[in-house]
């Protein structure tokens, strides 16, 4: 037994509550069980028991065995002193407050259902092979259960990306156009260069890529010099357009006092990508837009489509970098292509436009701004795959990344009795033979 399913048994009220007591005999009843806690502190909060004659207010923490609360150190913090009834599996130790004073205990362990008890074991302990916890009794879950367990996945991750793009708003001293600007930057990494895009963006202000925004020769000088792509080797010494960009940059680096490249050629990643995804040509796809696009904030924002979105991010590259895909080294490069589009769309615009809606306190705008994952078309890799093949609806990048969400974390930790599919499945009063 973990220590989650006692909470679940305890936030549901799941267990034998005939002629309810503390471990001393006193008599419960429960009133009101408490809400969980998120932050540091009891697991349960405002919760309210009859102990005997007299009603309390307070917290409520749960452990597997009542040892732990010293294990845990709570009989020095005073953040545990609110507790008013100590919840167990065993009850193998008395707990006190910082005071000294004792603390009532109820082991549930006597009081659970087996077949509850069971079903909830059959889920977390499923072998790990298995492509969910849940596979082989997902047949007892209705679909509108798992629809929305999805559904909700969705929001959650579509909110933590919104409160990572807040985060962000706040570092930058709440300036939209630079929030805009490091996202697009760190997502133009596509994951495997993300962490170089991103420091490349630190260490080149927007403010300086303005000033020659019209000019996509010094756009690109200042770009692939602080990346560090303006390196001299056999191939880029006899490159006329890679040496010119090296003399452009060396002038703007002092200009505005840059320093020395931010970033080294080594920290670049290339290994297992297609050249369409070198970091050289992405580059060149940043330079074209910075150079194309007067603003990018409001763009984003304002844009009523996917088709409209779609077209912000097509604009034109210089071309050296359609027809070289790493300094020196000529080769077809592709313009950024509709998948890459749609992901940027996903993990840049929607929360971006999320986060700016709940900075205004407009859920209309949440609402419509989520809506644009159900106008893209879905992603496939090897997580969606497992859930597309259980029967999950899977039609648009919406799907996709409820699907994502639930695999990361849901499925993936074992978090079963906090997903909507595990819980109904725990409940259960059969299982699938």
């Amino acid at each position: 037994m973990h220590e989650d399913f006692l909470h679940y048994i305890w936030q549901h009220q799941y267990f034998d509550k005939a002629d309810l007591r503390t471990a001393g005999g006193e008599e419960i009843q429960v009133l009101r069980p408490g809400h969980r806690n998120a932050d540091a502190g009891p697991d349960f909060l405002n919760a309210r028991l009859r102990l005997g004659e007299v009603e309390w207010n307070g917290a409520v923490e749960i452990h597997l065995r009542a040892s732990d609360w010293a294990r845990h150190n709570h009989q020095t913090d005073p953040k545990y002193d609110q507790v008013i009834l100590h919840v167990v599996g065993s009850h193998d130790a008395e707990v006190l407050r910082t005071n000294g004073s004792p603390i009532p205990t109820l082991a549930l362990q006597p009081r659970l259902m087996p077949e509850l008890l069971g079903r909830y074991t059959a889920l977390v302990e499923a072998p790990a092979a298995a492509p969910l916890p849940c596979a082989p009794l997902l047949g007892l879950v209705p679909d509108i259960t798992k629809t929305m367990m999805a559904e909700q996945a969705l929001l959650e991750r579509v909110e933590r990306k919104a409160d990572a793009v807040m985060a962000l708003h706040q570092h930058l001293g709440q300036d939209w156009e630079a929030t805009t600007y490091h996202a697009l930057m760190a997502a133009f990494g596509f994951q495997k260069n993300s962490e170089p895009l991103s420091r490349l963006a630190k260490a080149l202000p927007l403010a300086v890529l303005r000033r020659h925004r019209h000019n996509p020769h010094q756009l690109e000088a200042l770009l692939f010099g602080q990346a560090g792509f303006l390196f001299d080797n056999e191939e880029t010494i006899a490159d006329r357009y890679i040496q010119d960009l090296k003399q452009e940059h060396e002038y703007l680096r002092h200009k505005y006092n840059l320093g020395a490249a931010a970033l080294q050629v080594h920290e670049w990643n290339y290994l297992r990508l297609r050249p369409a995804n070198f970091p050289s040509v992405r580059l060149g796809q940043l330079a074209g837009l910075l150079h194309a696009r007067p603003t990018l904030f409001d763009a984003l924002l304002t844009a009523q489509s996917v088709p409209a979105l779609a077209e912000f991010f097509q604009t034109p590259v210089s071309n050296y970098w359609r027809t070289h895909f790493r300094p020196g080294r000529a080769g077809k490069a592709p313009a950024l292509g509709k998948s890459s589009i749609y992901l940027l769309i996903t993990n840049v615009v929607v929360p971006l436009r999320v986060a700016y809606a709940r900075h205004l306190d407009q859920p209309a705008l949440v609402e419509s701004s989520v809506a644009l994952l159900s106008e893209l078309p879905p992603e496939h890799n090897q997580f969606t795959d497992v859930y597309d093949a259980l029967g999950f609806a899977h039609g648009s990048a919406a799907d996709s990344q409820g699907l994502l969400a639930l695999h990361k974390n849901y499925c993936a930790p074992r978090r079963c009795l906090h997903c909507a599919i595990g819980s109904r499945l725990v409940q259960q009063t059969r299982v699938a033979r």
